[in-house]
Protein backbone atom coordinates (compact mmCIF):
# COMPACT_ATOMS: atom_id res chain seq x y z
CA UNK A 1 0.00 0.00 0.00
CA UNK A 2 1.24 3.50 -0.81
CA UNK A 3 2.05 6.00 1.92
CA UNK A 4 -0.95 7.84 3.43
CA UNK A 5 -1.81 11.36 2.32
CA UNK A 6 -2.34 12.33 5.95
CA UNK A 7 -2.54 10.69 9.35
CA UNK A 8 -4.50 11.90 12.37
CA UNK A 9 -2.92 11.32 15.80
CA UNK A 10 -4.95 11.42 19.05
CA UNK A 11 -7.13 14.28 17.88
CA UNK A 12 -9.42 15.89 20.48
CA UNK A 13 -11.93 18.72 20.16
CA UNK A 14 -14.47 20.38 22.45
CA UNK A 15 -16.96 22.90 21.11
CA UNK A 16 -18.48 25.11 23.76
CA UNK A 17 -19.51 22.77 26.56
CA UNK A 18 -19.83 19.75 24.26
CA UNK A 19 -17.01 17.25 24.01
CA UNK A 20 -17.04 16.19 20.35
CA UNK A 21 -14.31 13.55 20.08
CA UNK A 22 -11.02 12.49 21.63
CA UNK A 23 -8.21 10.10 20.82
CA UNK A 24 -9.09 9.93 17.11
CA UNK A 25 -6.53 8.05 15.04
CA UNK A 26 -6.84 7.25 11.33
CA UNK A 27 -5.11 7.62 7.97
CA UNK A 28 -6.36 8.70 4.55
CA UNK A 29 -4.94 7.09 1.42
CA UNK A 30 -5.84 7.45 -2.26
CA UNK A 31 -9.50 6.52 -1.68
CA UNK A 32 -13.02 7.86 -1.40
CA UNK A 33 -14.30 7.81 2.17
CA UNK A 34 -17.78 8.49 3.50
CA UNK A 35 -17.67 10.14 6.94
CA UNK A 36 -20.63 9.21 9.15
CA UNK A 37 -21.74 9.81 12.70
CA UNK A 38 -24.66 11.04 14.81
CA UNK A 39 -25.62 14.71 14.78
CA UNK A 40 -23.24 16.67 17.00
CA UNK A 41 -20.42 14.10 16.76
CA UNK A 42 -18.12 16.69 15.16
CA UNK A 43 -18.01 15.60 11.50
CA UNK A 44 -18.05 19.14 10.08
CA UNK A 45 -15.56 20.28 12.72
CA UNK A 46 -13.22 17.41 11.81
CA UNK A 47 -13.31 18.41 8.12
CA UNK A 48 -12.45 22.01 9.07
CA UNK A 49 -9.53 20.80 11.18
CA UNK A 50 -8.23 18.68 8.28
CA UNK A 51 -8.63 21.69 5.96
CA UNK A 52 -6.69 23.90 8.36
CA UNK A 53 -9.68 26.15 9.11
CA UNK A 54 -9.87 25.13 12.79
CA UNK A 55 -7.37 23.82 15.32
CA UNK A 56 -7.75 20.75 17.52
CA UNK A 57 -7.58 21.07 21.31
CA UNK A 58 -4.91 18.38 21.33
CA UNK A 59 -3.33 15.88 18.97
CA UNK A 60 -1.76 16.57 15.59
CA UNK A 61 -1.91 15.73 11.88
CA UNK A 62 1.00 14.62 9.72
CA UNK A 63 0.68 15.30 6.00
CA UNK A 64 2.52 14.16 2.92
CA UNK A 65 4.97 16.78 1.71
CA UNK A 66 3.34 19.45 -0.53
CA UNK A 67 -0.12 17.95 0.08
CA UNK A 68 -2.87 20.17 -1.37
CA UNK A 69 -6.32 20.05 0.19
CA UNK A 70 -9.57 21.40 -1.31
CA UNK A 71 -12.60 22.06 0.90
CA UNK A 72 -16.27 22.67 0.04
CA UNK A 73 -18.45 23.82 2.91
CA UNK A 74 -21.97 22.86 3.93
CA UNK A 75 -23.54 26.25 3.11
CA UNK A 76 -21.33 28.22 0.67
CA UNK A 77 -21.86 31.88 -0.10
CA UNK A 78 -20.36 33.94 -2.94
CA UNK A 79 -19.78 37.63 -3.79
CA UNK A 80 -21.62 39.49 -6.55
CA UNK A 81 -19.20 38.40 -9.27
CA UNK A 82 -19.39 36.25 -12.43
CA UNK A 83 -18.61 32.58 -11.94
CA UNK A 84 -15.19 32.66 -13.60
CA UNK A 85 -14.07 35.62 -11.46
CA UNK A 86 -15.24 33.89 -8.29
CA UNK A 87 -13.05 30.91 -9.10
CA UNK A 88 -10.07 33.13 -9.93
CA UNK A 89 -6.74 31.60 -10.90
CA UNK A 90 -6.35 30.08 -14.34
CA UNK A 91 -9.29 31.02 -16.53
CA UNK A 92 -8.91 27.92 -18.70
CA UNK A 93 -9.05 25.57 -15.71
CA UNK A 94 -12.04 27.52 -14.40
CA UNK A 95 -13.84 26.99 -17.72
CA UNK A 96 -13.04 23.27 -17.68
CA UNK A 97 -14.44 22.85 -14.18
CA UNK A 98 -17.53 24.95 -14.87
CA UNK A 99 -18.14 22.86 -17.99
CA UNK A 100 -17.84 19.65 -15.96
CA UNK A 101 -20.31 21.08 -13.44
CA UNK A 102 -22.73 21.71 -16.35
CA UNK A 103 -22.93 25.50 -16.03
CA UNK A 104 -24.38 26.78 -19.30
CA UNK A 105 -23.70 30.49 -18.62
CA UNK A 106 -20.49 31.44 -16.81
CA UNK A 107 -21.33 35.16 -16.87
CA UNK A 108 -24.15 34.91 -14.32
CA UNK A 109 -23.65 36.43 -10.87
CA UNK A 110 -22.57 33.79 -8.35
CA UNK A 111 -24.57 35.31 -5.47
CA UNK A 112 -27.84 34.85 -7.39
CA UNK A 113 -27.45 31.09 -7.86
CA UNK A 114 -29.82 28.64 -6.18
CA UNK A 115 -28.54 26.53 -3.30
CA UNK A 116 -27.90 23.55 -5.58
CA UNK A 117 -25.87 25.52 -8.12
CA UNK A 118 -23.92 27.19 -5.31
CA UNK A 119 -22.97 23.68 -4.20
CA UNK A 120 -21.68 22.87 -7.68
CA UNK A 121 -19.73 26.14 -7.82
CA UNK A 122 -18.20 25.53 -4.41
CA UNK A 123 -16.97 22.10 -5.54
CA UNK A 124 -15.41 23.79 -8.59
CA UNK A 125 -13.75 26.30 -6.27
CA UNK A 126 -12.37 23.47 -4.12
CA UNK A 127 -10.89 21.83 -7.23
CA UNK A 128 -9.27 24.94 -8.73
CA UNK A 129 -5.88 24.27 -7.13
CA UNK A 130 -5.98 20.63 -8.29
CA UNK A 131 -5.95 19.25 -4.71
CA UNK A 132 -4.63 15.85 -3.74
CA UNK A 133 -7.43 15.48 -1.16
CA UNK A 134 -10.97 16.83 -1.59
CA UNK A 135 -13.09 17.46 1.53
CA UNK A 136 -16.85 17.80 1.00
CA UNK A 137 -19.32 18.68 3.76
CA UNK A 138 -22.85 17.45 2.94
CA UNK A 139 -22.34 17.90 -0.84
CA UNK A 140 -25.85 16.64 -1.74
CA UNK A 141 -27.72 19.18 0.40
CA UNK A 142 -29.81 21.54 -1.78
CA UNK A 143 -29.09 19.51 -4.92
CA UNK A 144 -32.10 18.17 -6.78
CA UNK A 145 -32.18 14.52 -7.79
CA UNK A 146 -30.57 15.23 -11.15
CA UNK A 147 -27.84 17.22 -9.38
CA UNK A 148 -27.12 14.35 -7.00
CA UNK A 149 -26.80 11.91 -9.89
CA UNK A 150 -24.47 14.37 -11.65
CA UNK A 151 -22.33 14.58 -8.50
CA UNK A 152 -22.18 10.81 -8.15
CA UNK A 153 -20.90 10.45 -11.72
CA UNK A 154 -18.54 13.42 -11.31
CA UNK A 155 -16.89 12.02 -8.17
CA UNK A 156 -16.69 8.50 -9.59
CA UNK A 157 -14.67 9.89 -12.52
CA UNK A 158 -12.45 12.09 -10.34
CA UNK A 159 -9.20 10.25 -9.71
CA UNK A 160 -8.41 11.90 -6.39
CA UNK A 161 -8.82 11.10 -2.71
CA UNK A 162 -12.10 12.37 -1.30
CA UNK A 163 -13.49 12.52 2.23
CA UNK A 164 -17.15 13.48 2.32
CA UNK A 165 -19.78 13.89 5.02
CA UNK A 166 -23.18 12.65 3.87
CA UNK A 167 -26.36 11.07 5.22
CA UNK A 168 -27.60 10.17 1.72
CA UNK A 169 -27.51 6.36 1.81
CA UNK A 170 -27.73 5.85 -1.96
CA UNK A 171 -24.99 8.44 -2.50
CA UNK A 172 -22.76 6.71 0.07
CA UNK A 173 -23.38 3.39 -1.67
CA UNK A 174 -22.51 4.77 -5.12
CA UNK A 175 -19.43 6.84 -4.29
CA UNK A 176 -17.73 5.57 -1.13
CA UNK A 177 -15.09 2.85 -1.14
CA UNK A 178 -14.58 3.09 2.62
CA UNK A 179 -16.73 4.29 5.52
CA UNK A 180 -15.63 5.95 8.76
CA UNK A 181 -18.07 6.60 11.59
CA UNK A 182 -17.27 8.93 14.49
CA UNK A 183 -19.27 7.69 17.46
CA UNK A 184 -18.63 7.38 21.18
CA UNK A 185 -20.13 3.87 21.10
CA UNK A 186 -16.87 2.58 19.57
CA UNK A 187 -13.85 1.79 21.79
CA UNK A 188 -11.55 4.28 20.03
CA UNK A 189 -14.34 6.70 19.11
CA UNK A 190 -14.22 5.67 15.45
CA UNK A 191 -15.22 2.68 13.30
CA UNK A 192 -13.58 2.11 9.90
CA UNK A 193 -14.97 -0.33 7.34
CA UNK A 194 -13.59 -1.05 3.88
CA UNK A 195 -16.19 -1.20 1.11
CA UNK A 196 -19.39 0.63 0.26
CA UNK A 197 -22.29 1.56 2.53
CA UNK A 198 -23.84 -1.92 2.43
CA UNK A 199 -20.52 -3.47 3.47
CA UNK A 200 -20.24 -0.94 6.30
CA UNK A 201 -23.73 -1.78 7.61
CA UNK A 202 -22.95 -5.50 7.69
CA UNK A 203 -19.56 -5.01 9.37
CA UNK A 204 -20.95 -2.54 11.91
CA UNK A 205 -23.78 -4.91 12.82
CA UNK A 206 -21.31 -7.77 13.26
CA UNK A 207 -19.05 -5.60 15.42
CA UNK A 208 -21.91 -4.40 17.66
CA UNK A 209 -23.18 -7.98 18.03
CA UNK A 210 -19.70 -9.11 19.11
CA UNK A 211 -19.54 -6.22 21.60
CA UNK A 212 -22.95 -7.26 22.98
CA UNK A 213 -21.73 -10.84 23.38
CA UNK A 214 -18.57 -9.58 25.07
CA UNK A 215 -20.71 -7.53 27.46
CA UNK A 216 -22.72 -10.66 28.32
CA UNK A 217 -19.51 -12.62 28.89
CA UNK A 218 -18.08 -9.92 31.13
CA UNK A 219 -21.37 -9.73 33.05
CA UNK A 220 -21.28 -13.48 33.71
CA UNK A 221 -17.64 -13.32 34.79
CA UNK A 222 -18.38 -10.30 36.95
CA UNK A 223 -21.21 -12.10 38.77
CA UNK A 224 -18.78 -14.87 39.71
CA UNK A 225 -16.19 -12.40 40.99
CA UNK A 226 -18.78 -10.46 43.02
CA UNK A 227 -20.00 -13.73 44.55
CA UNK A 228 -16.39 -14.59 45.46
CA UNK A 229 -15.86 -11.16 47.02
CA UNK A 230 -18.98 -11.56 49.17
CA UNK A 231 -18.14 -14.99 50.54
CA UNK A 232 -14.37 -14.56 50.98
CA UNK A 233 -12.76 -13.14 54.12
CA UNK A 234 -10.71 -9.96 53.84
CA UNK A 235 -7.91 -10.53 51.43
CA UNK A 236 -4.73 -11.29 53.32
CA UNK A 237 -2.59 -13.00 50.73
CA UNK A 238 -0.92 -11.44 47.73
CA UNK A 239 -2.94 -13.76 45.47
CA UNK A 240 -6.24 -12.67 47.07
CA UNK A 241 -5.40 -8.98 46.82
CA UNK A 242 -4.52 -9.47 43.15
CA UNK A 243 -7.91 -11.11 42.48
CA UNK A 244 -9.72 -8.27 44.28
CA UNK A 245 -7.95 -5.70 42.11
CA UNK A 246 -8.75 -7.73 38.99
CA UNK A 247 -12.43 -7.86 40.01
CA UNK A 248 -12.62 -4.07 40.32
CA UNK A 249 -10.89 -3.67 36.95
CA UNK A 250 -13.47 -6.05 35.50
CA UNK A 251 -16.25 -3.87 36.95
CA UNK A 252 -14.80 -0.80 35.27
CA UNK A 253 -14.40 -2.60 31.94
CA UNK A 254 -17.96 -3.93 32.05
CA UNK A 255 -19.41 -0.51 32.98
CA UNK A 256 -17.50 1.16 30.13
CA UNK A 257 -18.62 -1.45 27.59
CA UNK A 258 -22.23 -1.34 28.86
CA UNK A 259 -22.29 2.44 28.47
CA UNK A 260 -20.91 2.26 24.91
CA UNK A 261 -23.39 -0.45 23.91
CA UNK A 262 -26.45 1.61 24.78
CA UNK A 263 -28.32 2.15 21.52
CA UNK A 264 -30.31 5.36 22.03
CA UNK A 265 -32.63 6.53 19.26
CA UNK A 266 -34.66 9.66 18.74
CA UNK A 267 -38.16 9.03 20.12
CA UNK A 268 -40.34 10.22 17.24
CA UNK A 269 -44.08 9.78 16.86
CA UNK A 270 -45.97 12.17 14.60
CA UNK A 271 -49.23 13.28 16.18
CA UNK A 272 -52.39 12.37 14.29
CA UNK A 273 -55.91 13.67 14.74
CA UNK A 274 -57.02 10.07 13.99
CA UNK A 275 -59.96 11.19 11.86
CA UNK A 276 -61.87 8.54 9.93
CA UNK A 277 -62.74 10.62 6.85
CA UNK A 278 -61.68 8.73 3.70
CA UNK A 279 -61.09 11.77 1.51
CA UNK A 280 -58.93 14.49 3.07
CA UNK A 281 -58.18 16.60 0.00
CA UNK A 282 -59.30 16.57 -3.62
CA UNK A 283 -57.49 18.65 -6.26
CA UNK A 284 -58.88 19.09 -9.77
CA UNK A 285 -57.06 20.51 -12.80
CA UNK A 286 -54.49 22.48 -10.73
CA UNK A 287 -52.24 24.86 -12.66
CA UNK A 288 -49.60 27.34 -11.55
CA UNK A 289 -47.17 29.75 -13.24
CA UNK A 290 -44.35 31.96 -12.04
CA UNK A 291 -42.85 34.90 -13.91
CA UNK A 292 -44.73 33.95 -17.06
CA UNK A 293 -43.38 30.38 -16.92
CA UNK A 294 -45.81 27.47 -16.68
CA UNK A 295 -44.72 25.32 -13.74
CA UNK A 296 -47.45 22.66 -13.89
CA UNK A 297 -50.97 22.26 -15.22
CA UNK A 298 -53.90 19.88 -15.18
CA UNK A 299 -53.01 18.11 -11.93
CA UNK A 300 -55.72 15.89 -10.43
CA UNK A 301 -55.06 14.39 -6.98
CA UNK A 302 -56.98 12.79 -4.14
CA UNK A 303 -55.30 12.47 -0.73
CA UNK A 304 -56.78 9.93 1.68
CA UNK A 305 -55.52 8.47 4.99
CA UNK A 306 -52.52 6.29 4.14
CA UNK A 307 -51.54 8.23 0.99
CA UNK A 308 -47.78 8.85 0.75
CA UNK A 309 -47.17 11.03 -2.29
CA UNK A 310 -43.67 12.01 -3.38
CA UNK A 311 -43.05 15.05 -5.61
CA UNK A 312 -39.93 14.92 -7.79
CA UNK A 313 -38.37 17.07 -10.50
CA UNK A 314 -35.47 19.40 -11.16
CA UNK A 315 -34.94 22.56 -9.13
CA UNK A 316 -37.26 25.26 -10.46
CA UNK A 317 -39.97 22.92 -11.79
CA UNK A 318 -42.41 23.95 -9.06
CA UNK A 319 -42.21 21.22 -6.40
CA UNK A 320 -42.44 23.61 -3.45
CA UNK A 321 -45.05 25.66 -5.31
CA UNK A 322 -47.25 22.58 -5.75
CA UNK A 323 -46.89 21.76 -2.05
CA UNK A 324 -47.87 25.31 -1.07
CA UNK A 325 -50.80 25.21 -3.48
CA UNK A 326 -52.10 21.92 -2.06
CA UNK A 327 -51.75 23.23 1.50
CA UNK A 328 -53.73 26.37 0.64
CA UNK A 329 -50.78 28.71 1.23
CA UNK A 330 -50.89 29.74 -2.46
CA UNK A 331 -54.16 30.10 -4.41
CA UNK A 332 -54.16 28.03 -7.63
CA UNK A 333 -53.95 29.88 -10.91
CA UNK A 334 -56.53 27.46 -12.24
CA UNK A 335 -58.36 24.46 -10.85
CA UNK A 336 -60.09 23.73 -7.56
CA UNK A 337 -59.22 22.37 -4.11
CA UNK A 338 -61.67 20.75 -1.73
CA UNK A 339 -60.71 19.99 1.89
CA UNK A 340 -62.40 17.77 4.48
CA UNK A 341 -64.11 19.64 7.32
CA UNK A 342 -61.83 20.80 10.14
CA UNK A 343 -58.78 19.44 8.30
CA UNK A 344 -55.58 19.79 10.33
CA UNK A 345 -52.54 20.50 8.17
CA UNK A 346 -48.92 20.61 9.33
CA UNK A 347 -46.41 22.13 6.89
CA UNK A 348 -42.63 21.73 7.15
CA UNK A 349 -40.77 24.29 5.02
CA UNK A 350 -37.37 23.46 3.49
CA UNK A 351 -36.12 26.93 4.44
CA UNK A 352 -37.26 26.17 7.95
CA UNK A 353 -38.44 28.30 10.76
CA UNK A 354 -35.81 30.94 11.41
CA UNK A 355 -35.01 30.48 15.08
CA UNK A 356 -32.86 33.28 16.57
CA UNK A 357 -29.29 31.96 16.99
CA UNK A 358 -29.05 33.31 20.53
CA UNK A 359 -32.26 31.56 21.60
CA UNK A 360 -31.56 28.86 24.17
CA UNK A 361 -32.23 25.20 23.50
CA UNK A 362 -34.79 25.28 26.34
CA UNK A 363 -36.69 28.19 24.72
CA UNK A 364 -36.59 26.55 21.29
CA UNK A 365 -37.99 23.23 22.55
CA UNK A 366 -40.57 24.72 24.93
CA UNK A 367 -41.19 28.39 24.09
CA UNK A 368 -44.02 29.10 26.53
CA UNK A 369 -43.12 27.31 29.77
CA UNK A 370 -41.18 24.37 31.21
CA UNK A 371 -43.91 22.02 29.94
CA UNK A 372 -45.00 20.98 26.46
CA UNK A 373 -48.35 19.45 25.59
CA UNK A 374 -47.80 16.30 23.53
CA UNK A 375 -50.78 14.25 22.40
CA UNK A 376 -52.91 15.65 25.21
CA UNK A 377 -50.49 15.12 28.06
CA UNK A 378 -47.93 17.48 29.63
CA UNK A 379 -44.21 16.62 29.42
CA UNK A 380 -41.46 18.54 31.21
CA UNK A 381 -38.91 20.14 28.90
CA UNK A 382 -36.18 17.88 30.34
CA UNK A 383 -38.08 14.78 29.24
CA UNK A 384 -38.97 16.35 25.90
CA UNK A 385 -35.29 17.14 25.30
CA UNK A 386 -34.30 13.52 26.03
CA UNK A 387 -36.78 12.25 23.41
CA UNK A 388 -34.65 14.10 20.83
CA UNK A 389 -31.28 13.03 22.29
CA UNK A 390 -30.52 16.34 24.01
CA UNK A 391 -28.96 16.13 27.46
CA UNK A 392 -30.95 18.37 29.85
CA UNK A 393 -27.61 19.84 31.00
CA UNK A 394 -27.36 21.50 27.56
CA UNK A 395 -30.74 23.28 27.70
CA UNK A 396 -29.10 26.62 28.47
CA UNK A 397 -26.91 26.54 25.33
CA UNK A 398 -27.61 29.04 22.54
CA UNK A 399 -28.67 27.49 19.23
CA UNK A 400 -25.67 28.82 17.32
CA UNK A 401 -23.35 26.33 19.08
CA UNK A 402 -25.42 23.34 17.94
CA UNK A 403 -24.75 21.36 14.76
CA UNK A 404 -27.00 21.60 11.71
CA UNK A 405 -28.45 18.17 12.49
CA UNK A 406 -29.22 19.13 16.09
CA UNK A 407 -31.04 22.27 14.92
CA UNK A 408 -32.98 20.10 12.47
CA UNK A 409 -34.06 17.86 15.36
CA UNK A 410 -35.37 20.92 17.23
CA UNK A 411 -37.61 21.82 14.30
CA UNK A 412 -38.86 18.23 14.03
CA UNK A 413 -39.66 18.41 17.77
CA UNK A 414 -41.70 21.57 17.26
CA UNK A 415 -43.46 20.01 14.28
CA UNK A 416 -44.49 16.96 16.27
CA UNK A 417 -46.41 18.99 18.85
CA UNK A 418 -49.09 19.75 16.27
CA UNK A 419 -51.77 17.09 15.59
CA UNK A 420 -52.31 16.57 11.87
CA UNK A 421 -54.43 14.84 9.25
CA UNK A 422 -52.07 15.93 6.48
CA UNK A 423 -48.28 16.30 6.62
CA UNK A 424 -46.73 18.50 3.92
CA UNK A 425 -42.95 17.97 4.17
CA UNK A 426 -40.54 20.02 2.06
CA UNK A 427 -37.01 18.60 2.44
CA UNK A 428 -37.47 17.60 6.12
CA UNK A 429 -34.34 15.46 6.37
CA UNK A 430 -31.47 17.83 5.51
CA UNK A 431 -28.63 17.46 8.06
CA UNK A 432 -30.28 14.58 9.95
CA UNK A 433 -28.07 11.59 10.75
CA UNK A 434 -28.85 8.12 9.40
CA UNK A 435 -30.29 6.65 12.64
CA UNK A 436 -32.71 9.60 12.88
CA UNK A 437 -33.63 9.19 9.20
CA UNK A 438 -34.49 5.56 9.82
CA UNK A 439 -36.72 6.49 12.78
CA UNK A 440 -38.46 9.16 10.66
CA UNK A 441 -39.07 6.57 7.92
CA UNK A 442 -40.61 4.20 10.44
CA UNK A 443 -42.88 6.89 11.89
CA UNK A 444 -43.98 8.25 8.52
CA UNK A 445 -44.97 4.76 7.46
CA UNK A 446 -47.01 4.38 10.66
CA UNK A 447 -48.67 7.82 10.43
CA UNK A 448 -52.40 7.19 9.82
CA UNK A 449 -53.04 10.41 7.89
CA UNK A 450 -51.77 11.46 4.44
CA UNK A 451 -48.26 12.66 3.56
CA UNK A 452 -46.97 14.73 0.65
CA UNK A 453 -43.18 14.68 0.57
CA UNK A 454 -40.42 16.51 -1.27
CA UNK A 455 -36.97 15.10 -0.61
CA UNK A 456 -33.68 14.56 -2.43
CA UNK A 457 -33.16 11.43 -0.31
CA UNK A 458 -34.00 8.68 -2.81
CA UNK A 459 -33.78 6.00 -0.11
CA UNK A 460 -36.37 7.79 2.03
CA UNK A 461 -38.65 8.26 -0.97
CA UNK A 462 -38.38 4.60 -1.99
CA UNK A 463 -39.16 3.40 1.52
CA UNK A 464 -42.02 5.79 2.31
CA UNK A 465 -43.84 6.91 -0.86
CA UNK A 466 -46.61 4.79 -2.39
CA UNK A 467 -46.85 7.01 -5.48
CA UNK A 468 -44.76 9.63 -7.26
CA UNK A 469 -45.69 12.67 -9.31
CA UNK A 470 -42.95 14.13 -11.51
CA UNK A 471 -42.85 17.81 -12.50
CA UNK A 472 -41.13 19.23 -15.54
CA UNK A 473 -41.62 16.15 -17.71
CA UNK A 474 -44.79 17.37 -19.44
CA UNK A 475 -46.92 14.63 -17.86
CA UNK A 476 -47.89 16.08 -14.48
CA UNK A 477 -51.18 14.19 -14.51
CA UNK A 478 -49.36 10.84 -14.41
CA UNK A 479 -48.69 9.04 -11.12
CA UNK A 480 -45.82 6.56 -10.87
CA UNK A 481 -45.49 3.61 -8.51
CA UNK A 482 -42.02 4.59 -7.29
CA UNK A 483 -39.03 6.82 -7.97
CA UNK A 484 -37.33 4.27 -10.25
CA UNK A 485 -40.37 4.12 -12.54
CA UNK A 486 -40.52 7.91 -12.82
CA UNK A 487 -36.76 8.12 -13.42
CA UNK A 488 -36.97 5.55 -16.23
CA UNK A 489 -39.76 7.55 -17.88
CA UNK A 490 -37.97 10.90 -17.39
CA UNK A 491 -34.73 9.54 -18.91
CA UNK A 492 -36.57 8.19 -21.95
CA UNK A 493 -38.49 11.47 -22.39
CA UNK A 494 -35.29 13.51 -22.18
CA UNK A 495 -33.56 11.35 -24.79
CA UNK A 496 -36.55 11.62 -27.14
CA UNK A 497 -36.72 15.39 -26.67
CA UNK A 498 -33.02 15.85 -27.38
CA UNK A 499 -33.34 13.70 -30.51
CA UNK A 500 -36.33 15.68 -31.78
CA UNK A 501 -34.56 18.96 -31.17
CA UNK A 502 -31.40 17.90 -32.95
CA UNK A 503 -30.27 20.82 -35.03
CA UNK A 504 -30.12 20.48 -38.82
CA UNK A 505 -26.70 20.53 -40.44
CA UNK A 506 -25.13 23.94 -39.93
CA UNK A 507 -23.76 25.97 -42.81
CA UNK A 508 -20.00 26.22 -43.04
CA UNK A 509 -18.63 28.16 -40.09
CA UNK A 510 -17.30 31.65 -40.61
CA UNK A 511 -14.69 31.04 -37.94
CA UNK A 512 -11.17 31.94 -38.95
CA UNK A 513 -9.89 28.74 -37.32
CA UNK A 514 -8.06 26.59 -39.81
CA UNK A 515 -9.17 22.99 -40.15
CA UNK A 516 -6.10 21.75 -38.27
CA UNK A 517 -6.70 24.31 -35.53
CA UNK A 518 -10.30 23.16 -35.14
CA UNK A 519 -9.15 19.55 -34.76
CA UNK A 520 -6.53 20.73 -32.27
CA UNK A 521 -9.16 22.60 -30.23
CA UNK A 522 -11.56 19.65 -30.23
CA UNK A 523 -8.86 17.41 -28.75
CA UNK A 524 -7.48 20.00 -26.34
CA UNK A 525 -9.51 19.21 -23.23
CA UNK A 526 -8.74 15.48 -23.43
CA UNK A 527 -5.03 16.28 -23.89
CA UNK A 528 -5.06 18.59 -20.87
CA UNK A 529 -6.78 16.02 -18.69
CA UNK A 530 -4.36 13.31 -19.84
CA UNK A 531 -1.39 15.50 -19.02
CA UNK A 532 -2.83 16.38 -15.59
CA UNK A 533 -3.19 12.64 -14.87
CA UNK A 534 0.42 12.04 -15.90
CA UNK A 535 1.60 14.87 -13.62
CA UNK A 536 -0.38 13.40 -10.74
CA UNK A 537 1.28 10.02 -11.33
CA UNK A 538 4.72 11.64 -11.19
CA UNK A 539 3.85 13.44 -7.95
CA UNK A 540 2.75 10.17 -6.39
CA UNK A 541 5.93 8.47 -7.56
CA UNK A 542 8.00 11.16 -5.81
CA UNK A 543 6.57 10.18 -2.41
CA UNK A 544 8.01 6.67 -2.73
CA UNK A 545 11.22 7.52 -4.62
CA UNK A 546 14.35 5.74 -3.38
CA UNK A 547 17.71 7.45 -3.71
CA UNK A 548 18.74 10.87 -5.05
CA UNK A 549 19.13 9.77 -8.68
CA UNK A 550 15.56 8.50 -8.97
CA UNK A 551 14.24 11.61 -7.20
CA UNK A 552 16.15 13.91 -9.57
CA UNK A 553 14.85 12.04 -12.63
CA UNK A 554 11.26 12.30 -11.39
CA UNK A 555 11.64 16.01 -10.61
CA UNK A 556 13.04 16.61 -14.12
CA UNK A 557 10.12 14.76 -15.74
CA UNK A 558 7.63 16.58 -13.53
CA UNK A 559 9.08 19.97 -14.44
CA UNK A 560 8.95 19.14 -18.15
CA UNK A 561 5.34 17.97 -18.00
CA UNK A 562 4.21 20.99 -15.95
CA UNK A 563 5.82 23.30 -18.50
CA UNK A 564 4.08 21.38 -21.29
CA UNK A 565 0.75 21.76 -19.45
CA UNK A 566 1.23 25.52 -19.04
CA UNK A 567 1.97 25.77 -22.77
CA UNK A 568 -1.11 23.72 -23.57
CA UNK A 569 -3.31 25.98 -21.42
CA UNK A 570 -1.94 29.06 -23.19
CA UNK A 571 -2.51 27.54 -26.63
CA UNK A 572 -6.09 26.55 -25.71
CA UNK A 573 -6.83 30.10 -24.60
CA UNK A 574 -5.51 31.46 -27.90
CA UNK A 575 -7.70 29.11 -29.92
CA UNK A 576 -10.77 29.86 -27.77
CA UNK A 577 -10.28 33.60 -28.17
CA UNK A 578 -9.76 33.23 -31.92
CA UNK A 579 -12.91 31.16 -32.28
CA UNK A 580 -14.97 33.54 -30.11
CA UNK A 581 -13.92 36.61 -32.09
CA UNK A 582 -15.79 35.47 -35.24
Amino acid sequence: MSAPLLTVHDLEKTFGTQHLFSGLNFSIFEEKIGLLGPNGAGKSTLLKILAGLESPDSGFITKRQRLKIGYASQAPEFPDLPLEEVLGGDSVRARILLSKAEFSDITVCASTLSGGWKKRLDICRALMDDPDLLLLDEPTNHLDLEGIEWLETFLQKEKRATLFVSHDRYFLEAVGGKMMEINKCFPQGIFVAEGNFSDYLAKKEAFLESEARREQGLASQLREEIAWLRRSPKARTTKSRSRVNAAYQLMDEHASLQNRNKQIKVDLDFSSSERETRKLLAAKNLSQSRGGKQLFKGIDLTLSPGTRLGIVGKNGTGKSTLLKTLSGELPPEAGTLKYADDLKIVYFDQHREKLPPNLSLREALSPNSDMVNYRGRPIHVNGWAKKFLFDPDRLGLPLHVLSGGERARILIARLMLEPADLLFLDEPTNDLDIPTLEVIEENLNEFPGAIVLITHDRCLMDRVCTSIIGLGDGREDTLYADFAQWETHATASKAAEEKSKAAPPKPPSKSKLLYKEKLELDAMEANILSLETEIETLKNALTSATGPSQTLALYTSLSQQEAKLASLYSRWQILLDKQASY
